[in-house]
């Protein structure tokens, strides 16, 4: 049986990394994408050669639309029919009340978290709709489920993308396509906290007072999801660490 495609967005670091290999050692072929062209030439080299796979390497900026259709039309015909689409690239940047929330953060979270989303969506679902198959998973977050101190803007993509989800599920079901999400609590192994606080490697040491999941955890929920027979859609996922009960209750007693 021929071997399946899988896109995985934002590959270079934490879930989409530990995603690409999880499937590349599943035997899938993968197109990764990212903006780190290097970083994502050497993974993709080391994942073909370890697990004996196909593995595209694909640079570009999501948040740009005119990028995202030169990428997907770069495609040669060996790599036409993606069989997945995870929706994995996102970020949240910076940590301040609404009144005082820098602008550019804003457009910087909604042109991925969203836009980005939605403009891999559009290059990608119609060659699904065609083949009469296909599974989209977006990575969501708890942050697309409840608010908290803070947060407001990268909430609001994240609900935004909760809606899509939804939303695109109910276009595509009758097409044959799969369409569900994985919301994911606190992440460690990722560059999550480092970006939101700018680098901060003080601030960004969220994780020291209890064990959150990482993002090898989340990838299997993410393989979990894709692996299911065709008649099979796991629609939603939320997951957590067990000392996090919600976005505002964290067990911080220590990393038990």
């Amino acid at each position: 049986m021929k071997a399946k495609t899988v896109l995985i967005t934002g590959a270079t670091s934490g879930i989409g990394k530990a995603t690409a290999k999880k499937f590349a050692k599943a035997g899938y072929n993968l197109i990764i994408t990212g903006r780190r062209k290097e970083k994502l030439e050497q993974y993709a080299e080391k994942l073909a050669s370890k697990y004996v796979v196909k593995v595209l390497p694909l640079a570009f900026d999501l948040r740009k639309v005119s990028e995202v259709k030169k990428a997907i039309k770069s495609l040669g015909k060996s790599w036409v029919k993606i069989d997945i689409l995870i929706n994995n690239a996102g970020l949240a940047k910076g940590f301040d009340p609404i009144h005082e929330g820098h602008i550019e953060d804003w457009e910087l979270m909604i042109d991925t978290n969203l836009k980005g989303l939605l403009y891999m969506t559009r290059m990608i679902a119609p060659k699904m709709v065609k083949a009469k198959s296909g599974h989209i998973i977006n990575v969501a977050s708890t942050a697309g489920k409840e608010v908290y101190p803070n947060g407001n803007v990268y909430c609001a993509s994240k609900h935004a993308v909760d809606a899509l989800t939804k939303a695109m599920r109910i276009d595509l079901y009758k097409h044959g396509i799969r369409v569900g999400q994985v919301a994911p609590g606190h992440v460690e192994s990722t560059e999550f906290a480092l970006v939101r606080f700018d680098g901060d490697r003080e601030r960004s040491k969220i994780y020291d007072d209890f064990v959150p999941t990482n993002s090898k955890d989340i990838a299997n929920v993410i393989y979990f999801m894709a692996s299911q027979p065709a008649h099979v859609n796991i629609q939603d996922i939320l997951v957590m660490g067990t000392q996090q009960a919600s976005s505002l209750f964290i067990n911080r007693s220590g990393r038990k």
